[in-house]
């Protein structure tokens, strides 16, 4: 299982301007990585729900690479996405799965059968037009650039060790972050979109 801050280091270095989606307790990590926050478009609370917008953005915005960095307890609250995203073949959609076998966000309850689900089977089953799985590091470094440079729909999954939060949701420490409305405008300023 690799850190999730590892895996964000390295994909930095291939993100080029793609817009990233940031999701669950590992997404959480990604202020401390991001290069360009502008493109950067968090959808925290959208718990099994962030795979079909990060669609929405993607099919809304064709020209632009987007990049979903999502966790497993979110996915499998809706499983039938990835057969959403494979009809639909948006080719500027990468999928990354950051799975920690449990949900984290909550305490860390194990999700069930953890161990044996191969999430990467199940998109390229759906219609995915490439998937892969990494638990190592070197391994990913090694792939992660040619992997981008895919037409899409793809999928990553890769194993992360879990960032558990104990903590009850109001006692939670968060670092300061932009606004939902200031952060769909920065957004739509960076891609000179006028609303």
């Amino acid at each position: 299982m690799l850190e999730a801050a590892e895996v964000f280091k390295v994909f930095q270095k291939h993100r080029g301007d793609a817009i990233v989606i940031p999701t669950g307790t590992s997404g959480r990590q990604w202020a401390d990585f991001t290069n360009n926050e502008k493109r950067d478009l968090t959808l925290g609370g959208a718990m099994g729900q962030t795979t079909a917008a990060a669609l929405g953005v993607a099919l809304s915005l064709p020209s632009e690479k987007v990049v979903l960095f999502d966790a497993e307890g979110a996915l499998l609250m809706n499983l039938g996405i990835l057969a959403t995203v494979a009809g639909m073949q948006p080719q500027n959609f990468y999928h990354f799965l950051l799975d920690n076998e449990c949900y984290a966000t909550t305490g860390g309850q194990p999700v069930p059968n953890a161990k044996q689900i191969n999430y990467a089977g199940m998109a390229k089953e759906a219609g995915y037009a490439a998937a892969y799985r990494f638990d190592d590091l070197e391994e990913f470094e090694r792939n992660v650039g040619k992997i981008l440079n895919e037409k899409g729909p793809v999928f990553v999954s890769i194993k992360v060790i879990p960032a558990i939060e104990n903590e009850p949701i109001g006692m939670r420490q968060r670092r300061p972050t932009r606004s939902r409305t200031q952060t769909i405008q920065d957004l739509r300023d960076e891609l000179g979109i006028r609303s």
